[in-house]
């Protein structure tokens, strides 16, 4: 068995433990758009995450966590709605687009089918499941910010499959072998 203690070594090695610990852990994965408005335009922006979780039923909320210093979060921040795509085991290809540098996100954007959602306005993409939130509270942690939301709108597609991610790599899980 492992180590089971940390606490005499330095923050660093404990980082890279942390990393090497959450490797494996199976996450879902989706896309979270959000839009500014600016100059009569809209520009959309979205972003791959492996960090929601269902917080409470009632009233339904989720978290996600992402980087403070990230355009997205200002983006997320001055709307106060996004929306989220759950990607299917097939959606390797959207959550690769999206882990990319914001410039080459927007402009993806422009060319992948995506609808507002009729509650937000965020885009929803083609995923297995979806749903819009509006801002609810949001809390520092660390180099991130933890961001509640109120979901007001939500939906399914039953694609049959799942994207994860774990061990630094995308799987789709086909939910007939579970």
């Amino acid at each position: 068995m492992g180590e089971l203690s940390s606490a005499n070594r330095p923050a660093v090695a404990v980082k890279d433990d942390l990393r090497s610990v959450m490797r494996n852990f199976a996450t879902g994965v989706c896309v979270v758009s959000t839009f500014s408005d600016a100059e009569s335009a809209r520009r959309h922006n979205a972003l791959t995450i492996n960090s929601l979780t269902s917080v409470s039923l009632d009233p339904p909320l989720v978290s996600l966590s992402i980087r403070r210093d990230s355009a997205f979060v200002d983006d997320l921040m001055s709307s106060r709605v996004w929306a989220l795509s759950i990607l299917d085991g097939g959606g390797e290809d959207l959550a690769r687009i999206f882990a990319r540098p914001a410039e080459e996100r927007v402009k993806a954007l422009r060319s992948l089918p995506a609808e507002p959602g009729g509650q937000t306005g965020a885009l929803i993409l083609d995923s297995a499941a979806w749903m819009e939130c509006r801002y609810h509270a949001h809390l520092v942690a660390g180099d991130h910010l933890l961001i509640l939301g109120e979901v007001v709108g939500a939906g399914v597609r039953n694609s049959g499959s799942s994207l994860v991610f774990l061990h630094g790599k995308f799987h789709g899980v086909d939910q007939s072998a579970i």
